[in-house]
C-alpha cells in the first residue's frame, strides 16, 4: 500500500506518546511538580499530534468526528473512543498529580489501560483486513503494543526495562517479517480467485482493465524491490534496537538516552514505512500486479 507521511507519523508518535503515559499511569512514584509537568507534556503532545495527523489522510478531514458513531462495527471508531477515555482519564490523573500533588493510584492504572487500548484498536484497524494477509494476524497488535510500551520505556528513563522491552520488540519485528513474507501464498487468494474464473483453466492478465490510473492502483498496489526491502530491514533493526541497546549498555546510560531515542524512534519509522510499503492488497491480482 501507498506509506503516507501522515500514517507513519501518526502511528509511530502517537504509540510513542501512549507507551510513555502507560509507564507514568502504573509508576508508583510518578513524578510531581514541574518535571511532571514536562513528563506529561511530552506524552500528549506525541500522542494528540501523532492522532491529528492521521486526519491529514482524510479525503474530508472536517468529517473526522463522525468515525466516533460508528464504534459497533469500526476499529478506527473504538480507536478514536479509547484515545478520548485514554487522554482524559490521564489528563485528571496528570493534574492531579502535578498541581496538588496527589496520586490516584487507580485512576492511574485506568488511563494506562485505556492507552494500552488505544494502541491495540489502531493495530487491529490493520489487523482484521482479510485482504491484505501480511497484516491480517496477531502478531500485529503483538507488534504495536511492544514498540510502543518499549518506547515508552525509553522515553521515561527507565532503562533496565526498556533494554529488555526493546529486544522482546525486536523479535517479534523480526518474526512478523519472516512470516509476512509467507502469508498471501498461504491465504490461497491467487488470480483465478480474484477473477472468478479458476474453473475454466489458467487466468493470467491479458491487459490492464483501463488505460489509465485510478485511487485503487495508487493507494493499495505499491511496489517495493525485495533488494531495497531487506537494505531498509536491516536499517531499521539496527535503528530501532541494536544502536539503542549499545548505547545504553555504555557507562552512564542516561547520558546517551537521548542518542538511543532519536534512534530508536528513526528506527520505528523506518519500519513503519516498510509496513504499508510491502502491504500486499489481494485487488492488485485483479491488475496482474501479484
Amino acid at each position: 500500500m501507498h506509506p503516507a507521511p501522515s500514517i507513519i507519523a501518526f502511528s509511530t508518535f502517537s504509540g510513542l506518546g501512549l507507551g510513555l503515559l502507560f509507564w507514568l499511569g502504573i509508576d508508583t512514584t510518578a513524578p510531581t511538580g514541574w518535571v511532571g509537568f514536562a513528563f506529561f507534556a511530552i506524552g500528549y503532545v506525541l500522542a494528540v499530534g501523532g492522532l491529528i495527523s492521521s486526519t491529514f489522510h482524510l479525503g474530508r478531514p472536517e468529517r473526522a468526528i463522525k468515525a466516533f458513531t460508528q464504534w459497533q462495527t469500526s476499529w478506527l471508531s473504538r480507536e478514536a473512543w479509547c484515545a478520548v477515555a485514554a487522554l482524559v482519564t490521564m489528563g485528571i490523573y496528570a493534574f492531579l498529580l502535578v498541581f496538588f500533588d496527589t496520586q490516584i493510584h487507580v485512576l492511574g492504572w485506568i488511563g494506562a489501560v485505556f492507552c494500552l487500548l488505544t494502541v491495540y484498536t489502531t493495530s487491529m484497524i490493520y489487523a482484521q483486513l482479510k485482504t491484505v494477509p501480511r497484516w491480517n494476524t496477531a502478531l500485529t497488535s503483538a507488534l504495536f503494543l511492544a514498540i510502543s510500551i518499549a518506547g515508552g520505556a525509553l522515553l521515561s528513563g527507565r532503562v533496565t526495562i526498556a533494554l529488555v522491552l526493546l529486544v522482546i520488540a525486536g523479535g517479534l519485528q523480526f518474526l512478523w517479517w519472516k512470516t509476512g513474507d509467507t502469508r498471501f501464498k498461504q491465504s490461497g487468494t491467487d488470480m483465478k480467485t480474484a477473477t472468478g474464473l479458476g474453473t475454466i483453466g489458467e487466468v493470467r492478465a491479458f491487459e490492464p482493465p483501463h488505460t489509465g490510473t485510478n485511487y485503487l492502483l495508487d493507494e493499495m498496489v505499491y511496489t517495493i524491490g525485495r533488494r531495497h526491502a531487506e537494505k531498509l530491514r536491516l536499517i531499521a533493526l539496527a535503528l530501532m534496537l541494536v544502536i539503542p541497546v549499545i548505547l545504553l549498555m555504555l557507562p552512564y546510560p542516561h547520558v546517551f538516552g537521548v542518542l538511543a531515542l532519536l534512534s530508536h524512534i528513526a528506527g520505528v519509522l523506518v519500519s513503519r514505512w516498510l509496513f504499508f510499503a510491502e502491504a500486499e492488497h489481494v485487488v492488485g491480482l485483479y491488475y496482474g500486479m501479484r
